[in-house]
């Protein structure tokens, strides 16, 4: 858990840089009446067609490499962005199905310790909580499916992203979102171990609940042929 924490708080600090970094605001210079109709152009296309605009500075004196090298920067640092949102999603997704499969198993143990015991006005009540806890695991695993899936896409973009990087020259850009990546994975592994022991157990009360009651079914039948053997006995003589 002390890991866990440690991740969440990287991530939260990650997602701060990220939200100083994108609102910087680029001072432009003015440029030639051609360029700034290719820019208006390009301005165009950003609304309606979704281009991320990059920030240039000092336009006239970048080479290409410099431009596409700083374009790769800025796809790295929000795919690295998504990445920690859907981290930290999936993450306590699986926290929260953690406990609650162990808040089931806590009522189905306690059930079995009982067994017997409740009036079946009890025995019901106890089994319509148990039951509304179960659909609460279910609905908690259906969503941690569900940011487990947004979070591979996101693990998959910032692969391309570093790869797109390194291509383009931006080592540093590079190395860093490669290490987003082992550390978001190793916080997620570390919160997976939880729900993995966490189904464990469950499936070992399963195989409890299937005993007890087998043992209480048989005590019952048990105790019907103790009750019917005097009858017959009685008959007899």
């Amino acid at each position: 858990m002390a890991a866990l924490g440690r991740g969440v708080a990287y991530f939260s600090f990650f997602r701060i840089s990220a939200r100083i970094l994108f609102s910087k605001k680029p001072s432009v210079r003015k440029l030639s009446k051609w360029t700034n109709i290719l820019h208006s152009a390009v301005a165009s296309l950003a609304v309606g067609g979704g281009l991320c605009a990059v920030p240039f500075r000092e336009v006239e004196n970048l080479s290409h490499d410099s431009l596409i090298r700083r374009a790769a920067s800025l796809v790295t640092d929000s795919s690295s962005t998504f990445l920690s949102q859907t981290t930290l999603a999936f993450i306590d997704a699986l926290i929260e199905y953690s406990k609650a499969v162990h808040t089931l198993i806590a009522l189905q143990r306690r059930y079995l310790a009982s067994l017997g015991k409740l009036t079946p006005a009890e025995e019901d009540s106890v089994w319509q909580i148990i039951i509304s806890q179960r659909a609460k695991v279910n609905d908690i695993q259906n969503e941690c499916k569900r940011f487990e899936s947004t979070w591979v896409t996101a693990v998959r973009l910032c692969e391309m992203a570093a790869e797109a990087s390194y291509v383009s020259g931006a080592e540093h850009a590079s190395i860093t979102v490669r290490t987003n990546i082992q550390l978001a994975q190793s916080q997620v592994e570390e919160a997976q171990k939880l729900s993995l022991d966490a189904d464990k157990q469950l499936a070992e009360t399963k195989v409890m609940e299937v005993e007890r009651m087998a043992q209480h079914a048989a005590s019952l039948q048990s105790g019907d042929d103790e009750e019917e053997v005097p009858d017959a006995y009685l008959r007899e003589d």
